[in-house]
């Protein structure tokens, strides 16, 4: 047997705390020290927080993450324990380059600095921006104590490892294929990776070819918290040859461990004939990668170390899984990702307390839940009256009915609050609302009236004008509570409920809010969320106000933007799935008003309003991801504001 101890390290770092991320780096390190760990791994950026963006410009923002890792290293020479070999990522430059790079250090010393070969310019990331690309085979010296930086495997006397960063592990043709034919048995790779939607399985299923394919043991360590819009869930994953040994647990900072036999990956390269004769392929054309022989790190099979055990002590039998609902796993991933998301409130510091404009309906509810599930975490050391207290004060919500707002959705409002037991204000603005209507139309020229879209916007602007004073005066967040649904088709206010610091729904389409709060229905049988599940989603803008006879049936609404947007699909396209999707009688379900020919003027109008909405998003506040398919122009789908309808050609649709 050739026993060592793998360490996964997910720490929540804030993009530029060098300090406090260090400190965070070098607890955990003397924590997995004293586990004995022949190997504890650190997430991609450790030491400044992923994603830097263009902060990596700034010269002293690079020089002093390296000052950093010589502490960090330095650290790994005073612990008490074994001399374990540490990895970790962080920013470096190298003759007017700069490298987002994985770091080995041990027993005092940096032994090598290996840079990121595949850099991502895609969805949420930039790196092509301000990063240059590790090459194949490329080796020099950096800095003064000439440490070796480039193409590499390292040799301890456990056995040879290999280290790389994040994208590298999503292509085939990565750094891992030539590493593992030069010898290296265990891969690390350091990753910062947001969570998506589905993203888990797909992670879990490249790490499992990673390894299968280059016969190795691949450890993944991941990046845990918030940053900006990006929420990262954390977790790890040690998969052995194609084996999955260990999952980190995911959302929350911590470590792990596992032990592996490293000998089971030798055998298995001996009895693998497609592996070796594609080694010898690769070796008759390309150089093996240079190794650096280390004497520091620590052997294997310390005492203590054994052998992995099946829990249920077969070697044949399957071990019996908990069931999962994946449904349910979706759900609470959603949420966990939306809390996660509120580290914008702590790492920024620039806000007191939460604050919260209440309708009455579905979406300002889901909002108020996810910030009280957020302050139950936050306020977790405290118990009893103390916690409520510090609840109470932390969550300030606020009812500012007008003339069309019923008593269903002002008593739903008034109901949640006191079942959550938070702050609650309730705010008239009917002699407002009158009063700006009259300095309105004094501004306008004779003949000129105000627009039945002006007065119900006129309510919006109010709402949005009373909570940012609320803001400045309390030092509260304010937090936005449209969706994606809504934000697409522009269902919107300018100056009112499109506007606040911060958004947890604002990419989560209204079919899906309408599920999640079900969910939380079930779990927590709060009586308000039954009763908001009841109502009708209105805006209350106007008399009889209902969102979908002003657009359409959500479920539509929602399969319009993922044809047209995420699949890019024609109108005519989007036409012809839909009406297959569907039958006339669903529709009439959905809508008791549907006729014949509804549909093709649904999807025009979709179209219609997701052109002319455009102009909004550069206005809207950053927004939790949480999918593929988001409506942010920053970070996720860039088109042109000012374009041509032409192109969208609508009337082939009457054809």
């Amino acid at each position: 047997m050739r026993l060592i101890k793998i360490g996964i390290a997910n720490i929540n770092t804030t993009v530029g705390a060098f300090k406090s991320n260090t400190e965070k780096i070098i607890f955990f390190m003397k924590k997995m020290n004293q586990e004995q760990c022949t190997i504890a791994c650190f997430q991609e950026q450790a030491i400044s927080g992923y994603p830097a963006e263009d902060l990596v410009q700034w010269k002293s923002f690079v020089s002093s993450q390296w000052e950093c890792l010589e502490r960090i290293a330095g650290e790994s020479g005073n612990t008490k324990g074994i001399r374990t070999v540490y990895t970790l990522g962080l920013t470096v430059e190298h003759n007017g380059h700069l490298y987002n790079v994985n770091a080995v250090l041990c027993n005092g010393r940096i032994l090598g600095i290996v840079p990121k070969e595949k850099l991502p310019t895609y969805g949420v990331f930039y790196e092509w921006r301000t990063f240059s690309p590790g090459i194949p085979g490329f080796m020099e010296k950096l800095g003064k104590m000439g440490i070796p930086f480039g193409d590499m495997i390292f040799s301890f006397p456990f056995g040879v490892i290999g280290v790389e960063v994040c994208e590298d592990i999503w292509s085939p043709d990565g750094p891992i294929r030539r590493r593992a034919y030069s010898g290296a048995e265990v891969i690390i790779n350091a990753s910062a990776s947001p969570f998506r939607v589905g993203i888990v399985n797909t992670r879990k299923e490249v790490i499992s070819t990673r390894a299968a394919d280059n016969q190795a043991v691949v450890v993944y360590t991941n990046q845990y918290g918030g940053n900006d819009s990006l929420v990262f869930d954390g977790g790890g994953y040690i998969n052995q040859n194609g084996l999955m040994i260990k999952e980190a647990p995911r959302w929350e900072e911590g470590f792990c461990t596992e032990i592996v036999d490293l000998n089971r990956t030798s055998r298995l390269r001996y009895e693998n004939t497609t592996w070796r004769t594609d080694c010898k392929l690769y070796h008759e054309t390309y150089h093996p990668v240079m190794m650096i022989e280390s004497k520091e790190g620590p052997a294997a099979n310390l005492e203590g170390y054994r052998f992995r055990i099946p829990a249920n002590k077969s070697f044949f039998l399957p071990v019996k899984k908990e069931q999962r609902d994946p449904v349910q796993e979706y759900f609470n991933d959603l949420i966990q990702a939306m809390i996660t998301g509120l580290d914008y409130f702590e790492k920024t510091k620039a806000f007191k307390k939460i604050g919260i404009a209440l309708s009455g309906g579905k979406d300002s509810m889901l909002s108020l839940i996810i910030c009280y599930l957020f302050a139950q975490k936050k306020f977790s050391n405290l118990s009893g009256n103390e916690k409520m207290k510090a609840i109470r004060e932390y969550i300030c919500c606020f009812s500012m009915p007008a003339r069309y707002n019923s008593e269903e959705t002002k008593s739903i409002s008034a109901g949640i609050c006191e079942e959550l037991d938070v702050s609650f204000k309730e705010i008239p603005i009917q002699e407002a609302y009158e009063n700006e209507m009259a300095r309105v139309q004094a501004m306008l020229d004779q003949g000129e009236k105000l627009t039945e879209i002006t007065k119900m916007n006129i309510q919006a602007r109010i709402r949005g004008e009373l909570m940012l004073n609320w803001s400045n005066s309390s030092g509260g967040m304010w937090i936005q509570t449209g969706n994606m649904s809504e934000k697409a088709v522009g269902y919107t206010t300018i100056g009112g409920d499109m506007m606040g610091a911060y958004s947890l729904i604002a990419n989560i389409p209204k079919t899906v809010i309408i599920a999640l709060l079900h969910s939380l229905y079930e779990k927590y049988k709060w009586k308000s969320v039954g009763a908001v599940l009841k109502s009708k989603a209105s805006a209350e803008l106007a008399e009889n106000q209902e969102d979908e006879k002003d657009l359409m049936p959500f479920p539509v609404l929602d399969a319009c933007m993922y044809l047209f947007v995420e699949e890019k699909k024609s109108p005519v396209c989007v036409y012809m799935i839909l009406k297959s999707m569907w039958t006339d009688s669903e529709f009439k379900e959905m809508c008791p008003h549907y006729k014949q020919g509804m549909l093709k003027e649904w999807v025009k109008k979709f179209t219609r309003l997701f052109a002319n909405s455009l102009f909004k998003w550069v206005l809207t506040p950053e927004a939790v991801h949480v999918g593929k398919l988001e409506l942010d122009r920053e970070r996720a789908l860039q088109l042109p504001v000012v374009q041509s309808k032409e192109w969208l050609a609508l009337d082939e649709l009457d054809e």
